[in-house]
């Protein structure tokens, strides 16, 4: 083999991070340390692997099939060194985990002291993205996703169904009043997504694509603005259960809401081409039966 795996670390992490600079601060090395590592691979492949110029960095072609095969070698070397680990005793090593920022907030954060206390070797890595993300770009072992799964390239292990709820502070119904009926929405004001328009499609008969007066891309930030007593909004249970049961926010139209699987359903995601390993499977096996879906 011509390049070593530390060096193509390297290389990926400056794919990845878009410049030699946040490369080096993400793994907390020299610039010129970077630099020398890609310069070298480019050197023992007798090929350009990214083109430079003064604003950005972009992959050649022949970089970006080297690049796509290196993420798979790499994923497998570190598939094969946690099967060692793991023959040896208890899950250990890094475990990569993304969900959106309310599931992170509202789900894994109480539990993870917990879960250390149990698995002290392995370090977990926790990311926040709202949207969709690719597994391999962004080194991830595990996502959790909510609503429906179109990636057939990835295994899902069902967690659960999160049910919607239309909600609204008890200030803000004071002060506009209770609507009795889908087509009083029209009166009030509606907090909704930026995208994807599904996530504004509400749960009431004939799934109506509402129009928010404002416009979120998180759902943290849609929960936060619905207890300031902005408006009505539609999230899901785990998000608002502890504030329905603490009478923070109040349900709306429940006698008239409809049931929305596509966007109820709780999965675990990883690749489909890697085994179910051991640090995933026990932070999943820990996770689920703590869930408050």
């Amino acid at each position: 083999m011509k390049t070593r795996s530390d060096n193509l670390a390297v290389l990926l992490a400056v794919v990845d991070s878009g410049s030699f600079s946040r490369a080096a601060e993400q793994l907390d090395v020299q610039v010129a340390t970077v630099s020398k590592a890609v310069s070298r691979i480019e050197a023992e492949l007798g090929t350009t692997l990214l083109a430079r110029t003064t604003r950005r960095l972009e992959l050649t072609e022949e970089g970006r099939h080297f690049v796509e095969r290196v993420r798979q070698g790499l994923k497998l070397l570190e598939e094969a060194e946690e099967e060692l680990d793991a023959s040896q005793g208890k899950p250990r090593g890094r475990l990569r985990v993304d969900a959106a920022s309310p599931f992170v907030l509202h789900q894994i954060v109480p539990i993870v002291s917990e879960f250390r206390a149990e698995f002290p070797a392995i370090e977990l890595e926790l990311t926040s993205s709202d949207g969709i993300i690719d597994l391999l770009e962004k080194r991830t072992d595990l996502a959790i996703r909510i609503g429906g799964l179109s990636d057939s390239s990835l295994h899902a292990r069902a967690l659960g169904q999160s049910p919607l709820h239309l909600v609204a502070s008890p200030a803000y119904l004071a002060k506009r009043g209770v609507p009795q009926y889908p087509s009083e929405l029209g009166l009030h004001q509606l907090l909704g997504f930026v995208s994807p328009a599904s996530l504004n499609r509400w749960p009431l008969p004939g799934k109506p694509q509402v129009e928010p007066a404002i416009r979120v891309s998180s759902g943290e930030t849609l929960r936060q603005l619905a207890l300031a007593g902005n408006g009505i909004a539609c999230l899901s249970n785990f998000m608002v259960a502890a504030d329905l049961r603490a009478g923070a926010l109040v349900k709306v139209l429940a006698q008239h809401q409809v049931d929305q699987p596509e966007r109820q359903g709780v999965n675990a995601v990883y690749y489909r081409n890697s085994g179910l390993s051991k640090r995933i499977q026990a932070f999943l096996d820990f996770l689920q039966p703590r869930l408050s879906l």
